[in-house]
This record gives structure tokens, C-alpha cells and sequence, in this order.
């Protein structure tokens, strides 16, 4: 059985590009709380709120669930608080949350250019190998220095 993951914001070009890295190994299901066209609801795109609405994290698990999704990799600033805040419970319903445990220790770079690594734990979900520390998960670059990875958002 293939696993199902969840991108948020996934209408936007740095989702789409992450998505079709990981569409020859897992199912990827989009959610967005920005507009976007009802045609896409055919197409497994998913409309939440936003991060600060009070119903976010429940929302998320919702989809999660109804979806089976097993991970879910947030890819907007504004969620990632949530996110995080949610991470026990959305892990007791096995979903994994693929963000770094600490974000305010992480860098963070809108819409790079260049290669992205999915994450978890330090290892590439796409490639098992292990890239960096097993406190860093989500999408991410290297550091041109190589010693912490850059936490990648839209």
C-alpha cells in the first residue's frame, strides 16, 4: 500500500514542484486556504482555513483522516505554529507532521531554487539516506556549509 501525504498551500508552484518529487513514491493530497478554482476539488485539492482559525488543527486532522493520509508537510509560515501546536495529538492518530521540532532554531527561505530534500527525522523519505540531524523534518536545502538544513516554505 502506498502512503498519502498532505502539502498545504498546494496550488502554488514550490508545492507543486515538491509534489512531483514525491508522487513516484507517495500519494499527495493538496489542501489550501487561499481561493482557488472548484475545478481543482475534483483533482484532490482540499479547502481548509487558515492557520490562525481556531478550527485549523482540527480541520487538518479531519482531512487527514478522511484522506489517510499518514504525513502531512505544511509549507506556509502561518500554519506552522499550529502545526506544531497540534503535533501530539495529529501523532496519536499516526500522522506524522514533518516539520522541525524547533522552529525558532530553524532557518527558513521562501520558494528556493535548487535541489529539495523531504525530510523526516534527517532522512530523505524519497532516498533513506540520512542528511542531517533526526531533529530536522519537512522540506528542506542544505546549507552551503552543510551542517543544518534550511527549512523550505512557499
Amino acid at each position: 500500500m502506498i502512503d498519502t501525504i498532505l502539502i498545504t498551500y498546494g496550488t502554488r508552484p514550490f508545492a507543486q514542484r515538491v509534489s512531483r518529487l514525491l508522487s513516484a513514491r507517495y500519494e499527495v493530497v493538496y489542501a489550501s486556504s487561499e481561493p482557488f478554482p472548484d475545478l481543482l476539488l475534483k483533482q484532490n485539492y482540499h479547502r481548509i482555513p487558515t492557520g490562525v482559525n481556531p478550527t485549523f488543527a482540527h480541520e487538518i486532522l479531519k482531512l487527514c483522516l478522511d484522506k489517510g493520509c499518514q504525513m502531512i508537510l505544511p509549507l506556509g509560515e502561518m500554519e506552522l505554529q499550529p502545526i506544531n501546536e497540534a503535533r501530539i495529538l495529529l501523532e496519536e492518530y499516526g500522522i506524522v507532521v514533518l516539520l522541525p521540532h524547533d522552529l525558532e532554531e530553524c532557518f527558513m527561505l521562501e520558494n528556493p531554487s535548487g535541489e529539495i530534500h523531504v525530510l523526516k527525522s534527517g532522512i530523505d523519505i524519497l532516498t533513506g539516506d540520512q542528511l542531517c540531524g533526526d531533529h530536522f523534518s519537512g522540506a528542506g536545502i542544505l546549507a552551503d556549509s552543510g551542517d543544518e538544513p534550511i527549512l523550505c516554505l512557499v
